[in-house]
């Protein structure tokens, strides 16, 4: 099962339970602003603590709170895509990509640096800082940093928030190629039907407190 996910979580003043099973290769999650979605990721990545609940992600138990079980995010090993891609400014895109890879056990590496670079496309984009970069290349550079860290799994946050129709496309594209080429359950956030539509093999719709 990619995963399997139980929570009831309290991030400053909202409460929100959540509860899904998937086992789909890349599994969406929607619905409107402010119900939960991202702390839903962080929750799954180690990032925020459920009140209660349990989170299994590839057969894998990460958190139970009945067990008294909470892995430690580097434990967790999640591949995490921010929304705002959370490059390091002071670093050029290639020691942005070095510093994933030495998070990487050795024996768990998956995938080497030229092979990211040539997936993402991103190899004239190797000696550029952060700051120069368009946020399609950013995002790509992001999931590139992340492929490296050798994950059990992906978490994006609306990869393709902002964006335009281009690049938006391209990052579409990529997104599809690593679903059906890699063997990584994805968790995607997203607010757009057709991204969803076109990425998800399952769909899980959250809803404000008191809405069907």
């Amino acid at each position: 099962m990619s995963f399997d996910v139980d929570i009831d979580m309290a991030v400053d003043d909202h409460a929100f339970a959540l509860k899904f099973v998937s086992d789909a290769k890349l599994t969406a999650l929607v619905g409107p602003s402010g119900v939960g979605k991202t702390s839903t990721l962080n929750a799954i990545a180690g990032l925020l603590r459920p009140r209660k609940g349990r989170i299994t992600v590839a057969g894998r138990v990460l958190f139970d709170h009945a067990a008294g079980v909470n892995l430690p995010p580097e434990q967790r090993r999640a591949g995490y895509v921010f929304q705002d891609a959370r490059l390091f400014p002071h670093k050029r895109v290639a020691a942005n990509l070095d510093y994933g890879e030495k998070l990487a056990p050795p024996d768990a590496r998956f995938v080497t640096k030229a092979e990211v670079v040539n997936l993402l496309e991103i190899e004239h984009l190797l000696d550029r800082l952060p700051a120069t970069l368009s946020g399609g290349e950013a995002r790509r550079v992001a999931i590139g940093r992340a492929l490296l860290s050798a994950p059990r799994f992906l978490l994006l946050d609306e990869p393709l928030a902002s964006l335009d129709e281009s690049r938006a496309e391209t990052l579409l594209t990529l997104i599809e190629r690593l679903r059906d080429e890699l063997d990584l359950p994805m968790l995607l956030v997203s607010h757009s039907t057709a991204e969803v539509e076109r990425l998800a093999g399952r769909v899980v719709t959250m809803t404000q407190p008191g809405q069907a």
